[in-house]
């Protein structure tokens, strides 16, 4: 059975005894799976939590015609088999196997001609999409070249898709981190009470303003650094960056010359890892010594999501600033985060009390 099949099979069919149900999980949760006689009655069943890919499990039923039911995360199956062996003493389901989905290599190719005005020297933003998939990689082009995209999979145990971006070696969410779920298909507790949020010292999430419809598609949730620690948020093949990985980064955008308009030198990290958009206009530009314009050089497209603080379980800063976690505990109290202002150009690091709500980005493994 290839493990994109999206389908269910029991072998053998008929069957003397035990058999083998494999079915397709289009995406990590829980999952029920149920044997019914011909009266419909329940004879055994299992509730379990599963990873996408193809999932095998070993049944011992008693003589006769059943139903099997299989009921996940987007997806339901239904079989029937005949049992024509000695009568079970102990019907049972056990998990028997586990096979990650293959993403093939080349499957289409297109071709066209654009033209684009730019002059040489100019630093250009390409975003690719590819079905749910989506890169964006940045260059300096002085004369025609070929340039390639690499589509990798950045999807959690939600089924959401991520744009990612590649900075130097690394490949980078190029989105918050939204999901409810850990990567095993567990839930994440979402708490809206402030008094709760303040007092926790366990994982938890939420949504800016506890308003999912406004925020959750563009800016992600906010985690504290109980859920980081986990170490299981991250979709599968990815995790959430140390400090010590945010600073290779930023080593690489300084060394590359990523500032804010091409000539300037420093440390213009905030500049170039913030999105165009959606920054608060409540300062006025140079207000503290600043220019405030941001440029995404890096195609990092950080936005202002704002935090959830640890006090009072109140939200702040939406519009102004962008948090984000790393994996690093500095102390028992504190972890290490960065952040970047709209009046500074820097993308700045410090620690701060772990129950805090943060956003997230994650980065290939």
């Amino acid at each position: 059975m290839s493990t994109n099949d999206e389908t269910i099979r029991v072998y053998p069919n008929l069957i003397e005894g035990k058999f083998t149900l494999s079915f397709y999980t289009k995406r990590a949760g829980a999952t029920q799976i149920n044997a019914f006689n011909v009266e419909g009655r329940k004879i055994t069943g299992i509730s379990t939590n599963l990873l996408a890919g193809v999932n095998s499990f070993q049944l011992s039923l008693p003589k006769g015609s059943f139903a099997i039911q299989v009921v996940g995360n987007g997806y339901t199956y239904t079989a029937k088999i005949i049992n024509q062996g000695a009568t079970s003493n102990k019907p049972e389901i056990v998990f028997a196997g586990y096979q990650k989905p293959v993403f093939p290599g080349s499957q289409k190719s297109k071709n066209a001609v654009t033209t684009m005005l730019y002059s040489e020297g100019d630093q250009l933003l390409y975003k690719a999409v590819s079905g749910n998939y989506s890169t964006i990689l940045t260059d300096k082009p002085v004369g025609s070249k070929n340039t390639n995209f690499n589509f990798v999979d950045c999807t959690d145990a939600d089924g959401n898709f991520y744009t990612v971006v590649t900075i130097g070696t690394q490949t980078w969410m190029a989105e918050n981190l939204k999901t409810t779920l850990y990567n095993d298909g567990t839930s994440i507790p979402n708490v809206t009470d402030n008094t709760a949020w303040n007092s926790l010292a366990t994982p938890a999430y939420c949504w800016y303003g506890n308003d999912a419809s406004t925020y959750k598609s563009k800016y992600g949730a906010l985690y504290n650094w109980f859920a980081v620690n986990t170490g299981k948020l991250a979709p599968v093949g990815w995790h959430v960056p140390t400090d010590a990985e945010w600073t290779t980064m930023e080593n690489y955008l300084i060394t590359n010359g990523y500032n804010y308009d091409g000539t300037t030198t420093g440390n213009k990290v905030g500049k170039a890892l913030a999105a165009t958009t959606d920054w608060s206009n409540n300062f006025s530009e140079g207000a503290v010594g600043n220019d405030l314009s941001k440029n995404n050089s890096s195609g990092f497209s950080a936005l202002p999501g704002g935090g959830r603080y640890y006090t009072n379980g109140m939200f702040s800063y939406f519009g102004e600033t962008g948090y984000w976690w790393t994996a690093t505990e500095f102390n028992a109290s504190f972890a290490s985060y960065r952040y970047t202002i709209i009046y500074f150009d820097s993308m700045s690091r410090q620690n701060y009390y772990k129950t805090v709500g943060f956003s997230v980005r994650c980065i290939k493994d």
